[in-house]
């Protein structure tokens, strides 16, 4: 059983360090792991010395709860999981219909579709697989081919990651 408001409050919050970072671009921030991993350790600081300095001591623990990394194990952080990766994707797909020479759009989706296929056991998964990325796949644009042939081969491989 889905807990839908467990769901919304981790998709509300999930990028409040971004309060203090700023959106940071996706080419920049997926750069590097250790680049990655940097920016996760300089949020959570940033988010822990704001709750210690703005909220009674009485309320910290709730809202370090509330603002920690909402993507987890449990099914509500599965979702949120998926969401991000299909926005991600989603992220790359433009950019690559938009012509960006910036090779990385392409890891960007390839990684993402990966990640996205790891939770083929929920619902949303399957469907979004079934229906909406080959209707993504029909649209008009210049490197169709290529994304056409990276999305297959992770389709076909998808029993295996």
């Amino acid at each position: 059983e889905i807990n839908w408001k467990y769901v919304y409050e981790k998709a509300l919050n999930h990028d409040y360090p971004e309060i203090f970072t700023g959106d940071i671009k996706t080419p920049v921030k997926y750069a590097s792991k250790e680049l990655k991993r940097l920016f996760s350790e300089v949020e959570e600081e940033m988010i822990g010395k704001f709750i210690d300095s703005e909220f009674p001591e009485a309320y910290r623990e709730i809202y370090r709860e509330r603002l920690k990394e909402g993507k987890d194990d449990t099914l509500e952080g599965q979702i949120l999981s998926v969401a991000d990766k299909i926005d991600l994707l989603y992220e790359s797909f433009g950019e690559i219909q938009k012509r960006n020479p910036e090779p990385l759009y392409f890891e960007i989706y390839d990684k993402s579709l990966r990640t996205i296929i790891k939770f083929k056991h929920l619902y949303c998964v399957q469907d979004f697989l079934d229906n909406i990325l080959p209707d993504m796949l029909q649209e008009k644009f210049i490197p169709r081919s290529e994304l056409r042939e990276i999305t297959m081969a992770i389709l076909q491989q998808k029993d295996n990651i």
